[in-house]
C-alpha cells in the first residue's frame, strides 16, 4: 500500500501522521499527477464515486492488476479531471434517503471488500 498526498499536504500527509512510519508515501502537486504516475507504473485507476456508469462494489472483481483507488472529497467527490482518467468507477451500494458516507468509512469498506475478494481467490 502506498499513500499519495495531494496539494493540501505539501511535504507531510497531515491526515495520517503515523502512516509515514509504516506506509511508503510520495507528494504530488495534484491528484492528476499522481494518477498519471501510477498509470505509468501499470496500475489500473479506479475512482470511488457515485457516477452514471459506476459499478456496484459487490459486483466488482479485482483482476490481479495493481489498483490505484481514488477517493474524492467528502463534499465534491472525485475531481472531474481524474474521473476522465479513471479506468473504472466503483460505487458503494447504499439504501435510504442519504447516499453519503464519511471518507474514512468509505475507504475502509472498499479496501476491506477488495482485500476479502483477493484473499478468497487464493
Amino acid at each position: 500500500m502506498r499513500l499519495y498526498a495531494g496539494a493540501s499536504a505539501p511535504g507531510y500527509p497531515e491526515n495520517s501522521p503515523g502512516a509515514t512510519d509504516t506506509v511508503e508515501w510520495q507528494y504530488f502537486g495534484s491528484t492528476v499527477e499522481a494518477v498519471e504516475a501510477l498509470r505509468a507504473e501499470g496500475f489500473a485507476i479506479i475512482a470511488i464515486e457515485q457516477a452514471a456508469n459506476s459499478m456496484m462494489l459487490n459486483n466488482f472483481q479485482p483482476s490481479g492488476q495493481p489498483l490505484a483507488l481514488v477517493f474524492g472529497n467528502e463534499v465534491s467527490g472525485v475531481d472531474p479531471a481524474v474521473m476522465q482518467l479513471a479506468d473504472g468507477c466503483i460505487e458503494i451500494p447504499q439504501l435510504g434517503m442519504k447516499h453519503s458516507l464519511n471518507i474514512s468509512v468509505s475507504t475502509g469498506i472498499v479496501i476491506w471488500d477488495i482485500y476479502s475478494k483477493l484473499t478468497k481467490a487464493k
